[in-house]
């Protein structure tokens, strides 16, 4: 059975959202899948198979940059070679956050394991069967 964190900043639900569907999706799937917000996760990156990241788009559409950048900032380097996947919301923009991060991971060497979840702000019926695949995926 794979072990997968799914790791979380949310300020307004909707990423949280998305995460709980994420969850879901990994556990229907037979992953030990467990949930944390960023400011919950203490523990080890190498004692997961499987992460997926979710974050917001924040001001001129970047990563959340108090909490959430320097946390995935210091486990970039332990990413490559897992099975990764991202996912979060946005309010406006048309998702340049998510490319950018995307194309971060990318110069990591971090291969994305499912196509990056978005939802313009709370995620609908269909983005939510989106996140259970992107779940699935990492189990």
């Amino acid at each position: 059975m794979s072990k997968t964190a799914i790791i979380y900043w949310s300020s307004t639900g909707n990423t949280q959202a998305m995460a709980e569907a994420v969850c879901a999706g990994a556990q229907k799937a037979g992953a030990d899948a467990e949930l944390f917000s960023v400011s919950e996760f203490s523990g080890s990156i190498a004692d997961y198979d499987g992460i997926a990241l979710g974050c917001p788009a924040m001001g001129a559409e970047v990563l959340e940059e108090a909490e959430f950048q320097p946390f995935f900032d210091s486990i970039a380097p332990e990413l490559a070679g897992k099975k990764v996947a991202l996912f979060g919301s946005y309010g406006w923009g048309d998702g340049q956050w998510m490319r950018d991060w995307e194309d971060t991971c990318a110069g990591f060497g971090i291969t994305l394991a499912h196509e990056s979840v978005i939802a313009n702000s709370a995620p609908d019926d269909a983005a939510l069967a989106e996140c259970e695949a992107l779940g699935a995926s990492l189990a």
